[in-house]
């Protein structure tokens, strides 16, 4: 399941670490930078490269939200609808996103370029509403600039 250079990477990791169990957040980003999200045969894998038991692993893995156990689309959008943002119309885009896209929240377009998460808060308050498009942060969204900066992803 794991590429080889994946595999190395994940011990190079845990050579790093005195505690094993500290290796296992950057293990899991690195499976997760590979295939988009972590699927139960990867997180067995990560647990038997790391001798840790499964169970673990997943708890781990299930409890920060960063980390996906469902494929993803190519593309990542996790909009804020936390208090500021929707006070500045964050659920009028998440509508957008639906009519224009067909992307609804914890969904994937159907040519798989988009998924979207909706996030409780991207620390963006004072130039609401924001969004984080992969790693690229936007904020002072509207309308028409969230479809000039989505027409940027391929």
């Amino acid at each position: 399941m794991l590429s080889e250079n994946a595999v190395k990477e994940i011990g190079l990791i845990r050579n790093k670490y005195h505690d094993v169990q500290s290796s296992l957040l950057p293990a899991l980003y690195v499976v997760q930078r590979e295939h988009g999200w972590l699927s139960p045969e990867a997180l067995k894998e990560v647990g038997e490269i790391l001798n840790v038991p499964k169970a673990e692993v997943k708890g781990v893995s299930t409890f920060y939200s960063m980390f996906r156990h469902k494929p993803m689309g190519r593309h990542l959008i996790q909009l804020c609808t936390n208090v500021a943002c929707m006070i500045m119309d964050a659920e009028r885009l998440v509508d957008i996103l639906k009519s224009r896209y067909g992307l609804e929240p914890n969904g994937t377009t159907d040519d798989g370029r988009f998924s979207l998460i909706i996030m409780e808060c991207i620390g963006a308050c004072g130039t609401a509403p924001a969004m984080l498009v992969d790693t690229d942060f936007h904020d002072n969204l509207t309308e028409k600039y969230i479809e000039e900066i989505l027409a940027k992803y391929k």
